[in-house]
């Protein structure tokens, strides 16, 4: 339990065989909607980062589980974000600090982005369309979205029409992967998702 702006933040924390390399917190998506540290999209981006060397840190956003407090429609739960971030950072001051989010915890992941600075992000699924992106700045990073042409929630040409007006010389469009044939939850398409961040996380290397 890490303490947060609205009380303790319930926190699942993996370490791998070898010495860390980084530390990658991954945000769950939308708590109205059962979203929590247990989603099996995140749980994999997560398995990702574990393999690759990184710690994996997966936490439940205020009001879900244990974590203490009530829903916040998107602000508290990125000030549980940023609080998680300072906390990772006083324990593992020499790692680099990674972000991934799935759907709202894209969403969340991004919008914390420009304040915490992060060394790597990868956003499954962002809801385009559903959630305000106006705000959002492309990060200055490497940064790895992976979205299903399927999606039934999430419009995949809205993702990739906003990937391009964030960077009209269409730079930002080599950031996807389009996996096709998935869907919002990627059914039956886990381990794409999974080799997807591998991939991704090893080229930065």
């Amino acid at each position: 339990m890490v303490a947060g702006g609205a009380g303790d933040i319930e926190t699942l924390i993996e370490y791998p065989s070898t010495e860390p390399r980084a530390v990658a917190i991954c945000c769950h998506p939308h708590p109205l909607f059962g979203g929590s540290l247990s989603n099996k999209v995140i749980h994999t981006v997560a398995r990702a980062f574990l393999e690759s060397g990184a710690i994996a840190i997966r936490f439940n956003f205020r009001g879900v589980g244990a974590s203490e407090g009530v829903h916040d429609h998107g602000v508290g739960e990125t000030q549980d974000l940023v609080t998680l971030a300072a906390w990772v950072r006083s324990c593992w001051p020499g790692l680099p600090l990674w972000l991934a989010g799935f759907s709202f915890g894209a969403w969340v992941s991004l919008h914390a982005q420009t304040s915490l600075v992060p060394a790597l992000v990868v956003s499954v699924a962002p809801p385009v369309g559903r959630w305000d992106f106006s705000s959002i700045a492309k990060p200055q990073c490497p940064w790895l979205v992976i979205q299903g042409d399927r999606d039934e929630l999430v419009d995949a040409v809205a993702v990739r029409h906003w990937l391009k007006d964030l960077s009209p010389n269409d730079a930002t469009l080599r950031s996807l992967e389009l996996l096709h044939g998935a869907d919002h939850f990627f059914h039956g398409r886990l381990h794409d998702v999974k080799d997807s961040v591998l991939r991704f996380v090893t080229a930065i290397d």
